[in-house]
């Protein structure tokens, strides 16, 4: 089965309606499967986040598996600092975990973006 996470924009208040909305359909017994999403308060800190060089850090280390922060930089001939950073900030966002051996991993098969022009 994919892993899936949807990731958008979304302010606070609809985020907040959505996660009620989904307690309520929980509450009467409505059973459905959990989805994931990662939305960002508007489009500028999306794409500070998720830049291109991130982007292709984070399909490089979905094909690898899980490794060191190390292990990747060399893989990616980039310098260790600027991974690390790039990493952390990842972690941060939720689309990098850290397994129990303390190396890196993507979970995600699919990062489905979603961006609305009309609100």
């Amino acid at each position: 089965m994919e892993k899936q996470i949807e990731i958008g924009i979304g302010d606070p208040v609809a985020t907040a309606r959505g996660f009620i909305d989904a307690w309520k359909r929980v509450g009467i017994g409505e059973e459905r499967e959990a989805s994931h999403r990662l939305h960002f308060e508007n489009l500028e800190i999306l794409l500070k986040t998720l830049t291109s060089t991130r982007w292709f850090l984070l399909k490089r280390l979905r094909a690898m598996g899980a490794v060191s922060i190390r292990a990747l930089a060399r893989d990616l001939g980039r310098d260790y600092k600027n991974v690390h950073t790039d990493v952390k900030r990842l972690q941060n966002a939720g689309l990098i975990e850290t397994t129990e051996t303390s190396k890196i991993e993507v979970s995600w098969d699919i990062l489905e973006a979603r961006l609305e022009l009309a609100a």
